[in-house]
């Protein structure tokens, strides 16, 4: 007997689902149904200056197994690249001084390593780690840094980096989610920098040794939706976008899912189904089926940012001199970082000599008014932003591209874990995944869609 199963959201963790799911040996037929035109979330590929290039994500954590076996198992991992080997830099006190070595999201692993991006007496501060009792419960990675190092080194090295993954405010990041290692030292009344320095030789020494930090795709990772759909296609599985999900109930042991425009809803019946779409869409399909994990959802908050891709003549100008940098709140700058993609990836450089390409990013977590403003504006303000950061090197680009992304992060505010835990009970047959639930990177939504696919087959 045929097993049918839905996985509604085309992102990547509907990707990831609906991949293992195609892979079962036996009579499962997969149907993904995504909302809008086009599938891959996130990862995203547009034409600036007549180039295709990553709008979205970028790059996957390839200390994480998760994307780089997905690669593998799609055939594309000879398309594997990584970084080059110029370093990224911290804007602090209006000039860039270069990303420390062997931090653990910010916390330093020497504190002698942040002297100059931090003051003498703010080193000094930084030195003299405040244990005190341990934590119990769930903390913000900002209050349980301000109180152990001092808060230049919440606001000054934290943060950036923070914000580079959630686009959030490091005092209101729950640090059970963000940085567990962290919150283990806290509950257990060990000291951070001792926690830091523990983790420092894991790219010197031991299996990570040698490995590059990070990974992407030649031609860009917003490639990979590209790939996974061929490879669904010969699977399969049914794609079909274009249609919203608009409501989901129990028919008997199984699902109907009610797709289509108001005038027009198509009701189908499956045996099971996989909810791969953000936490408000979520809760919104959930409300009648299970109340509580819909209650739960709809109170996760979500960032809006825009990247600012620039595309310049010629090769990359002398002032783009490493791989970008990120950007501090306390800086008065509008744009939280940019990333001088041409020099990142040497790809892209090979691939395109006669371009060079950089992009920054706008927005953070109940900052939106920064981004209500048209794509000129935008462009404008990242460009005299990156003025002021790398001085007058930087030449006019000759084409520009915005892209908006709007509710696009979620928060893992203080308490995330435990809040979601009506999440993790569900009615059989049904299963949740994405970056609202164990993590925002690439590797982690593959994980979550992987697992939500194993819990519907098992059950």
């Amino acid at each position: 007997m045929v097993r049918t199963v839905a996985v509604i959201g085309g992102g990547i963790s509907g990707l990831a689902a609906a991949w293992e799911l195609g892979r079962v040996d036996g009579d499962v037929s997969v149907t993904l149904l995504e909302g809008s035109d086009r599938l891959g979330g996130k990862l995203r590929l547009e034409e600036v200056g007549g180039t295709r290039i990553d709008v979205g994500a970028e790059s996957v954590l390839a200390r994480r197994p998760e994307a780089l076996t997905l690669f593998e198992q799609l055939g594309v991992d000879d398309l594997v690249t990584h970084p080059g080997p110029a370093g990224a830099a911290i804007v602090s006190r209006g000039r860039r001084w270069p990303m420390p070595r062997g931090t653990l999201m910010g916390v330093p692993s020497d504190p002698e390593s942040v002297r100059g991006l931090l003051t003498d007496a703010e080193v000094e501060r930084l030195s003299h780690e405040t244990v005190g009792d341990p934590v119990v419960g769930d903390i913000s990675v900002g209050e349980l840094v301000d109180a152990r190092l001092g808060a230049a080194v919440t606001d000054r090295l934290v943060e950036p980096l923070l914000a580079g993954v959630y686009a959030g405010h490091a005092r209101e990041i729950s640090a059970e989610q963000a940085v567990p290692a962290l919150a283990a030292a806290a509950h257990e009344g060990r000291p951070l920098l001792e926690v830091a320095r523990c983790a420092a030789p894991a790219g010197t020494s031991g299996p990570l040794v040698g490995r590059p930090v990070f990974a992407s795709l030649t031609g860009g990772l917003g490639t990979l939706p590209e790939v996974l759909e061929r490879a669904l296609a010969t699977a399969g599985v049914r794609v079909r976008t274009g249609a919203m999900a608009r409501a989901l109930r129990r028919d008997g042991a199984g699902w109907v899912v009610s797709t289509g425009p108001t005038t027009d809803v198509v009701d189908e019946r499956f045996d099971a189904v996989v909810v791969a779409v953000p936490a408000a869409p979520a809760s919104r399909l959930l409300k009648d089926v299970a109340p509580a994990a819909a209650v739960a959802l709809a109170g996760v908050e979500y960032a809006s940012m825009a990247i600012v891709t620039l595309a310049l003549e010629g090769p990359p100008p002398p002032v783009l001199d490493g791989s970008g940098f990120l950007v501090p709140p306390t800086e008065p700058l509008t744009i939280k970082a940019s990333t001088f993609s041409s020099v990142k990836w040497p790809w892209l450089a090979a691939a395109h000599p006669e371009r060079t390409f950089l992009r920054a990013s706008v927005g953070r977590h109940r900052e939106e008014a920064t981004l209500q403003r048209s794509d000129e504006e935008l462009v404008a303000v990242a460009l005299a932003d990156l003025h002021t950061v790398l001085g007058p090197g930087l030449p006019p680009p000759v084409a520009t591209h915005v892209q908006r992304w709007g509710g696009g992060l979620p928060q893992y505010a203080v308490g995330h874990r435990s809040r979601l835990a009506p999440t993790r009970e569900l009615p059989p047959g049904l299963a949740l995944c994405g970056a609202a639930y164990d993590g925002v990177g690439i590797p982690a939504c593959i994980a979550s869609g992987l697992a939500a696919a194993r819990s519907v087959l098992s059950r």
